[in-house]
């Protein structure tokens, strides 16, 4: 029994060790979205069109197996992110929306579920 139990608890923590890092998850993304230059930055980071500062770098290393993964390793707090973000990109620039989909979905395999899995975050 004993073992089963530190078994469990050792997948507990296997699973957690695979989020991605929560350092960033407190980021202002309505203030982000609502500043448009400052979300151009964000978009132009994301796009290799501009430089990124710590955040977005932060954010960007992980975009590539974000979106195949569907978000797998993100925390509830990225997702709502990533929701967001891809929301605003839709709503304020949709030619950066397709781009951004290109760039990290140039097969379009992965946005379908990747925006079903963040959608309710």
């Amino acid at each position: 029994m004993k073992f089963f139990v530190l078994f469990g608890v050792a997948l507990g923590l296997a699973a957690a060790a695979e989020l991605y890092s929560s350092e960033n998850d407190n980021i202002d993304i309505e203030g982000i979205l609502s500043r448009s230059e400052e979300f151009k930055g964000l978009v132009d980071c994301f796009l290799d069109r501009g430089p990124c500062d710590a955040v977005a770098a932060d954010f960007r290393k992980d975009l590539p197996e974000a979106v195949e993964q569907s978000c797998a390793k993100c925390t509830d707090a990225q997702k709502h992110l990533f929701n967001r973000f891809l929301g605003g990109l839709k709503e304020k620039s949709p030619q950066d929306h397709d781009a951004f989909k290109a760039k990290y979905d140039p097969e379009n395999k992965y946005f379908g579920e990747l925006e079903q899995a963040v959608a309710n975050a």
